[in-house]
């Protein structure tokens, strides 16, 4: 018996990696000569270059960088040197999680760190850069990438603009003579998951803004500044990517990495997916185990388990969900090649209990799961 395990990190609690470890262990007491093929997984976000090392041949490099703030920051990205791919974990460098709750401000947060990640990518020999552009604390539309790549954003008085989306309202001249020329010759590839487009109802400021620290003046201010840097792109570079789909994730960085990098847009299940072999590990599988913290009907929205059932439906493997807790739509994801999903919590506890808890759960309820299809196949 062939069983693939394929999950995402349970958040706060295990890694992608010791998540499969768990489940592996359980499966292992009701079926030790299977063959267990552990494949952690990632859907672009947090937890994505620690998903692929763990299955490639690769390793962590460390990079100063500079936080959304310009804070110092020692920011790890990830490297595969048989391929000369990077992976590039935007929050790393420019994310929330960087910033108090206090701190957020939209208005002057930069990408810049980002862009100082994507420099020593290219200097270390990057042929190929993977950007995961999720649980972004900008809304800069990837000015400050750019910047950091050698691009000048410049105001009336031909003055470098100040880092953040707010002072894109001051643009006046876009120099991009001391661009990196060898950004050229590097594929770049976004993972996400998102389709705003860069300005109006649906884009980057009105939809991701308030999370990010702005009010409801400042996203109207925001959306205004960043129509404003579109403009002025469109003009130089001779077409406006505004409205293509993903311009406005991670608060425009997706516009500027498509308008100006040339980066393609890819769910971040399917590159992760790709980069770990997960199609090629369901071959001959007769099972697939996957999961994540919670497992609601959010998780259609392109997240692990659902980019995992979709690639075993195309080799007809059945897949099973070990959850967290199970939200408000789970089942709706029935519909969509999952067989069955089970929450781990074995009787009333607390986050924090299941959390401190959640390896032996995963073993407990894999080796449950394990016992009741041994019994079915009977």
């Amino acid at each position: 018996m062939k069983i693939v395990i394929a999950p995402d990190s349970f958040k706060d609690s295990l890694s992608a990696q010791a998540v499969a470890q768990a489940v592996a262990s359980g499966l292992r007491e009701v079926w030790p000569d299977a063959r267990l093929v552990e494949c952690p997984m990632a859907d672009g976000g947090e937890g994505t270059i620690e998903a692929v090392l763990a299955a490639c041949d690769g390793q962590w490099m460390q990079t100063p960088a500079v936080g959304p703030l310009g804070e110092p920051v020692d920011a790890q990205w990830g490297w595969l040197p048989q391929s000369r791919t990077a992976i590039i974990e935007m929050a790393t460098a420019s994310g929330l999680q960087l910033l108090t709750l206090e701190q957020r401000d939209a208005t002057v947060t930069s990408t810049f760190g980002t862009g100082q990640l994507i420099a020593a990518a290219v200097q270390a020999g990057a042929q190929r850069v993977i950007l995961a552009i999720g649980g972004s604390a900008t809304n800069d539309a990837g000015t400050g990438m750019l910047a950091a790549l050698g691009a000048r954003f410049l105001d009336a008085s031909d003055q470098p603009l100040p880092p953040g989306g707010l002072a894109l309202a001051q643009l006046a001249r876009i120099d991009l003579t001391q661009l990196d020329a060898r950004l050229k010759d590097v594929q770049f590839e976004v993972a996400a998951d998102v389709d705003n487009p860069l300005c109006g109802l649906h884009g980057a400021s009105h939809i991701f803004g308030p999370q990010k620290g702005a009010s409801p003046q400042q996203v109207l201010m925001l959306d205004a500044a960043l129509g404003h840097f579109a403009e002025h792109s469109a003009r130089v570079l001779g077409v406006d990517d505004s409205e293509y789909p993903g311009s406005g994730a991670a608060g425009g960085m997706g516009f500027a990495a498509k308008a100006y990098l040339n980066a393609s847009f890819r769910p971040g299940v399917e590159v992760v997916a790709d980069l770990t072999g997960l199609a090629q590990a369901l071959d001959g599988a007769d099972l697939v185990i996957t999961g994540e913290g919670r497992f609601d009907a959010q998780t259609l929205r392109g997240k692990t388990p659902f980019g995992v059932a979709r690639i075993a439906q195309r080799q007809n493997v059945p897949v099973i969900v070990l959850a967290g807790t199970l939200g408000e739509g789970y089942a709706d994801l029935y519909e969509h090649g999952i067989s069955a999903a089970f929450a781990l919590t074995s009787g009333p506890m607390t986050l924090d209990q299941a959390c401190r808890n959640a390896a032996t759960l995963l073993h407990d309820r894999a080796r449950d799961l394990a016992r009741v299809w041994a019994l079915a196949a009977r």
